[in-house]
């Protein structure tokens, strides 16, 4: 049995190998998280946040329309809350709720970090990164593109610990 070589088919072989490892190349963090920072600043701005909004340490803005009163909630709290979530990036909303009861550690980072700023009755804004928001990995079926910042106006109705 003879092998037929023809050199065609090494160059096609070594095209695909190489658009393989090239479609695995994932985006520098850094870059993402600078362009994440430089978009929600262009929001702020855009919607003349710039005297009320505050950035946490961990990258996230966040806007305290009523802070609320009394204790915050933890991770372990069950919390009934109003919010609306939309894309920073057109505006889309691709989530909203009345009454939903949410347990704060099974969130998304950024309202493991911005919803505990609040106590019960808290309103605001969060604008979260997509480092901590869903990241590289959104919810399967959604609206919601890879690395994108998310947009939340919400109201704690009630807090409850478990």
């Amino acid at each position: 049995m003879r092998i037929v070589r023809k050199p065609y088919v090494f160059i096609l072989l070594l095209i695909s190998i190489s658009f393989v490892f090239s479609s695995c190349e994932k985006e520098d963090p850094d870059a993402i998280a600078e362009r994440d920072r430089d978009d929600i600043l262009e929001y702020i701005r855009e919607n003349d946040l710039e005297d009320v909004a505050i950035e946490h340490e961990s990258g996230l803005f966040y806007v305290m329309e009523n802070p609320g009163s009394g204790a915050h909630p933890t991770m372990s709290s069950l919390i009934k809350m109003r919010y609306t979530g939309f894309l920073l990036e057109d505006g889309e909303v691709f989530d909203a709720a009345d009454g939903a009861f949410i347990q704060l550690g099974n969130t998304i980072r950024g309202w493991q970090i911005g919803i505990p700023l609040f106590k019960n009755g808290g309103k605001g804004i969060l604008m979260i990164p997509s480092a901590l928001g869903y990241g590289q990995y959104p919810p399967y079926g959604g609206s919601i593109p890879r690395n994108a910042s998310l947009v939340f106006e919400f109201e704690i109705i009630d807090i409850a610990s478990k």
